[in-house]
């Protein structure tokens, strides 16, 4: 196969964390996706240890001077933390630069970042569906958007070659590629994933309660994580992620998490009484119901 020419001539990537530190692995590993990797981070210690690990062409602590000159800036920090991002590096942006992101949540995005572009600068938001409970510049692995959906959600009036070119970029990193309304995104993700992000941190807290609180507290802690099951196991992996950024993305996304978690409160009273009064039939088509949406996601391979 013919050498392509790199999607973009210079990255700049704000935030080295699980994701930013990701994409720069992959675009130094493939050199197709960006001719050059600038990476910034409002953290000394992160920029020391990306020196440290070597991912990255060049590393520049001022924002506004990691922009410069770049096609393309994506945003790898917290979602609450964009707004202060956009206002500080818009002044720097090259004429015709796509800016992106990969954040959670949407809607949230493009209020606080397109306002604040400049009107030649092109912005096309988009969120990879890969992730792990680990977070940092260590956490990075230049396979992790393979075979995982990346949803573009670019507004009314956004270029459509700007588009593409992020399309292009996502799809030689590995990814499969999907156009999404912002507001309709927003809503798959708060039920596919901030929801069930919630209930993990919750049921871990209370957890955590149980084994606090009451007669014979000292002794169940040590119980709880002897004879954790893989259920509670699982839990608590989801429930290892990133404090800031989940935080971020709750409060960012709060409408439709909390319209995906009253409709859960819903259901699990519904289970509740079928446990209550022993009606066997309702807790196994629950049950059968959720099977099956376990062999689809085994057959999609995204399991």
């Amino acid at each position: 196969m013919p050498e392509r020419d790199p999607v973009f001539r210079r990255l700049t990537l704000i935030g080295a964390g699980l994701l930013g530190s990701s994409v720069a692995r992959v675009a130094r590993e493939r050199r197709d996706l960006a001719a050059e990797v600038v990476v910034t981070d409002r953290s000394v210690a992160v920029l020391d240890r990306v020196a440290a690990l070597g991912f990255a062409d060049q590393i520049e602590p001022d924002a506004g001077r990691a922009v410069a000159g770049a096609d393309c800036v994506m945003l790898c920090a917290p979602v609450g933390a964009y707004a202060a991002i956009a206002a500080a590096i818009a002044p720097h942006l090259a004429p015709g630069a796509i800016v992106t992101d990969v954040g959670s949540t949407k809607v949230s995005v493009i209020r606080d970042v397109g306002p604040l572009l400049p009107p030649d600068v092109h912005f096309v938001p988009a969120h990879p569906l890969a992730g792990t409970e680990y977070s940092g510049p260590d956490a990075g692995f230049s396979t992790l958007f393979e075979g995982r959906w990346c949803l573009l959600t670019p507004q009314d009036g956004t270029s459509a070659v700007a588009t593409e070119r992020m399309a292009d970029f996502w799809r030689r990193a590995g990814s499969m590629v999907e156009a999404m309304d912002p507001v309709h995104h927003d809503r798959v993700m708060a039920m596919v994933s901030h929801l069930p992000h919630l209930i993990a941190f919750t049921i871990c807290g209370t957890a955590d309660d149980l084994a606090t609180e009451g007669e014979g507290a000292a002794a169940t802690r040590p119980e709880v994580l002897k004879f954790a099951a893989s259920g509670f196991r699982d839990f608590t992996r989801i429930a290892a992620s990133d404090p800031v950024m989940w935080r971020d993305v709750f409060l960012n996304n709060r409408e439709a998490l909390l319209e995906m978690l009253a409709r859960f409160t819903e259901d699990a009273q519904a289970m509740a009484r079928a446990v209550r009064w022993g009606d066997a039939s309702y807790i196994e088509d629950r049950i059968g119901r959720g099977r099956k949406i376990r062999q689809g996601l085994i057959e999609a391979k995204q399991a």
